[in-house]
């Protein structure tokens, strides 16, 4: 949810090109590699994970195939149970998001986010306040004045219970005094298709999940979580594009970031020269045409992390989950 220092995304990279030779290049796959998304197909995570897939096609980064397994069971405990069951084995490579230390809050598991082996966060998914395109709000104040006239009747829709959606809804109530009524779905994708249809008044969707929406005129973004609006860039309809959404904080909503981390682990135990391995192949994708194509193309923001960064921004955002979790009583451990 918070931008990670430069000082702490520089100490990252030192220690990828600190790590001895023989750590960088003692292992390689010796068998078909198993992509694990902890997401159904056809959901952000997915995607991520095919991109990265193609990318090492298309450069041949990796010597041996690498397939993608969908385990989005649970929110996605489904996919972490099966990959970390295969505890030390670097063939499989789970793609996740902040999942990762939000499910063993909120879900009665049997891992941890510290059991994983890190490898890399590559992007950093923006978040925008949307309501339908016909609806009476034509800014987030507008929205925000309705919620306070009438508390609890505005629904505000999201992705699964407990889950990142939901945290910023809690956010959006703290930062404005309004109280919204939270109605979960399975995922972002059908998120928009409830908001199109007037099923609900408003969501917290990524740029990617509401891009077909917006472009159609069924669906409209009235701010973005960002401290600045984003980067210039194409037009999404006939008169707008991305960078022309203000700010949420412009908007009277006192939330200056919030953003959600796509990551990539291996199982408990990967061996260290493993780890390296899938590190260096990771920032090698993350310079390819197709990924920062992919990055362009969903509105993220690029930035690779890996090592004490990726293990930096891991902690603070974990603290400050569990804060909200712990305040909304969703913890369960």
């Amino acid at each position: 949810m918070k931008f990670v220092p430069q000082a702490a995304l520089a100490a990252g990279f030192a220690l990828v090109a600190a790590l001895p030779a023989a750590a960088q290049s003692s292992w390689s796959p010796t068998r078909p590699i198993e992509f694990v998304v902890t997401s159904g197909a056809g959901g952000g995570t997915d995607v991520f994970a095919r991109t990265v897939q193609a990318a090492i096609t298309r450069h041949n980064l990796v010597r041996t195939s690498v397939i993608v397994s969908n385990k989005g069971g649970g929110s996605g405990v489904e996919g972490f149970v099966y990959a970390t069951g295969a505890k030390g084995d670097p063939h499989k490579v789970i793609f996740a998001t902040n999942n990762a230390w939000t499910l063993p809050m909120v879900a009665r598991v049997n891992w941890r986010v510290g059991d994983l082996t890190p490898v890399a966060s590559m992007a950093f998914d923006e978040f925008m306040l949307w309501v339908k395109q016909d609806a009476p709000y034509r800014t987030a104040a507008d929205l925000i004045t309705a919620a306070r006239e009438k508390p609890g009747t505005i629904r505000m829709g999201g992705s699964q219970t407990h889950d990142t959606d939901q945290t910023l809804t809690v956010l959006i109530q703290r930062a404005t005094g309004v109280r919204f009524n939270y109605i979960p779905y399975r995922g972002g994708g059908e998120v928009g298709v409830q908001l199109a249809g007037g099923h609900i008044e408003a969501n917290t969707n990524n740029p990617s999940e509401s891009a077909g929406g917006w472009r159609g005129g069924q669906v409209r973004p009235v701010c973005v979580f960002r401290r600045e609006p984003l980067p210039a860039g194409p037009q999404v309809t006939e008169t707008q594009g991305w960078s022309d959404i203000p700010t949420c904080v412009s908007q009277g909503v006192a939330i200056e970031e919030f953003r959600m981390p796509r990551t990539v682990f291996l199982p408990p135990g990967a061996p260290a020269a493993a780890q390296a391995y899938w590190t260096e192949v990771m920032r090698k994708v993350s310079e390819t045409e197709e990924f920062r194509d992919y990055v362009t193309r969903t509105s993220q923001s690029g930035q690779f992390l890996s090592g004490d960064a990726m293990r930096g921004m891991i902690q603070q955002e974990e603290q400050a989950t569990r804060q909200i979790f712990e305040a909304e009583g969703w913890l369960t451990n």
